[in-house]
């Protein structure tokens, strides 16, 4: 039976709002034979989700603010449209756990993600993950609910998808062939500054990617390579490593994704242009392969591909991924959760630049996780919470020096 002759695949998009959410609608958009918006989530974009709800007729759209929800209500019926707005951050999970989804994408940003992800997760979804804040505070428990539940999960990230890309189908088989992994970075906007000057950059320099449009959190996290730290914490979950058999190297061109060695040496490599609905797509069609919208990466008209050592003088909170592995099971939970409130008080002018690594690393010496944090979400999200009253006492106390 082909693809086309089934029913359209029901896809719930949580973060709807977002660059992955709007990539991820473009996607959908070009291939209606095959997909349709069932739900649709935002944080507080009500205008765009209206956009959204009016261009794509989603059955349900949530807020969690009751307020703006009822905002959304009014407006969708004055335009006759049908979609219902649920309101609250259960509602997120009950829509990604809903019976008639079929796939999930799980595109919003930090430890809110969680919750919603795991429901997916146990209801044996396609999961598509783009939080990757899920895996790093859910970590083990995130991958028995995937397990138990059934769930497909197809990682968002462009390098864990590169990754995923280069491994046989068959994963029973993986640990025979890898010896390592290389997660790629382009080092964002200061690969090349002196680190002495970051103390002066401000929240739009931090967000100029040189070769991803991104939001504002994910663009700063890029620029601390934090981002990078996340995602070798995510990589050590997503495909059962040690934490030494992830690596990471400054890619600046962003044509590599990712690449996998071989235990005979033989590196195998994904490359395309940095266009996120390439892997959206991917994640879509697995195990096919369709249309994304990106462009054709053109050979001969790229000049060179280089490589540099992701040094830590220059990238210091990257180093903080090894160190929180190696440490008790929700030690990656404390580094994600500091790192929320780090960026957030950098992106409101009241933390600089430079000292979100230092907050990052103050939580890692002085939360340590108790007991019974790590075995439920509810567990995990008190850890979050007891990471994040550590850093904003930090955070206070920085300012208050400045």
């Amino acid at each position: 039976m082909t693809a086309s002759s089934l029913r359209p695949q029901q896809v719930c998009v949580l973060g709807s709002t977002g660059s992955i959410g709007t990539n991820t609608l473009d996607v959908i958009a070009r291939h209606p034979d095959r997909y349709r918006v069932f739900a649709l989530s935002a944080m507080s974009r009500v205008d765009e989700l209206l956009a959204q709800c009016l261009t794509h007729q989603p059955r349900f759209a949530v807020l969690p603010d009751a307020r703006l929800a009822a905002d959304l209500r009014q407006r969708l019926s004055e335009a006759g449209a049908r979609t219902e707005v649920l309101e609250g951050l259960q509602a997120l999970s009950d829509i990604a756990a809903h019976p008639d989804v079929d796939a999930v994408m799980a595109a919003i940003v930090g430890a809110a993600g969680l919750a919603p992800a795991m429901a997916a997760a146990r209801a044996g979804k396609r999961l598509l993950l783009a939080n990757k804040e899920a895996i790093v505070l859910g970590g083990a428990l995130f991958m028995r609910a995937v397990e138990q539940g059934g769930a497909t999960l197809l990682p968002i990230d462009s390098e864990h998808s590169a990754i995923f890309q280069c491994l046989p189908e068959d994963r029973t088989t993986w640990h025979e062939r890898i010896d390592h992994i290389v997660l790629t970075a382009s080092g964002g906007p200061f690969r090349q500054r002196d680190p002495a000057t970051l103390a002066d950059v401000t929240p739009d320099q931090a967000c100029a990617h040189p070769n991803w449009v991104m939001g504002r959190k994910i663009s700063v996290d890029s620029a601390t390579m934090m981002n990078k730290a996340l995602e070798v914490i995510e990589a050590r979950w997503l495909f059962n490593l040690q934490p030494e058999q992830v690596k990471v190297i400054i890619h600046p061109q962003s044509i590599i994704h990712s690449m996998v060695v071989c235990r005979d040496n033989s590196v195998l490599a994904q490359l395309g242009t940095p266009d996120m609905r390439v892997p959206i797509a991917y994640g879509l069609s697995f195990p096919e392969r369709i249309t994304s919208g990106a462009s054709r990466l053109d050979l001969l008209a790229t000049s060179g591909l280089s490589f540099e050592d992701a040094d830590e003088r220059r990238f210091p909170g990257l180093h903080l991924s090894w160190r929180a592995l190696r440490s008790a099971e929700g030690s990656t939970a404390v580094l994600n959760a500091a790192n929320e409130e780090a960026v957030a008080a950098f992106l409101s002018r009241g933390l600089r630049f430079d000292q979100i690594c230092q907050v990052n690393r103050l939580a890692l010496d002085e939360v340590q996780p108790q007991s019974g944090e790590v075995d439920s979400v509810e567990g995990l999200l008190a850890l979050d919470a007891r990471a994040r009253r550590h850093a904003q006492s930090q955070i206070q106390r920085l300012s208050s020096q400045h």
